[in-house]
């Protein structure tokens, strides 16, 4: 069974970087999506983008286009995001999650397995 745990959350001022790890194991990583969501206190869970199991193709919400970045290290079975020029509006609990394919990408009903959360908090 995939069980998938994030870490490097922390705080941050504005502008600064932060870059998560979710380490996988169980289940075949290197045949896995994986995808980072992210949900704010009293809001819903949503989108922020994800990787394909090749690596090398990728889909990102508008808001972080251009500041996050999603790898994956198949050898290691761990996907990163790399967030930079955070915004406090980029403040959230960000969840790694699983899945098989690429259809509806962004809609978290598709995804299988999920991490337990790391928090991410951005101050002005």
């Amino acid at each position: 069974q995939v069980q998938l745990v994030e870490s490097g959350g922390g705080s941050v001022q504005a502008g600064g970087s932060l870059k998560l790890s979710c380490a996988h194991s169980g289940g075949t990583f290197s045949r896995d999506t994986l995808g980072w969501f992210r949900q704010a206190p009293g809001k819903e869970r949503v989108f922020v983008g994800a990787v394909a199991w090749t690596g090398d193709t990728t889909s990102y919400a508008d808001s972080v286009k251009g500041r996050f970045t999603i790898s994956r290290d198949n050898a290691k079975n761990t996907v990163y995001l790399q967030m930079i020029a955070l915004r406090p509006e980029d403040t959230a609990v960000y969840y790694c999650a699983q899945r098989l394919g690429w259809t509806r990408i962004s809609d978290p009903r598709q995804y299988v397995t999920w991490g337990q959360g790391t928090q991410v908090t951005v101050s002005s």
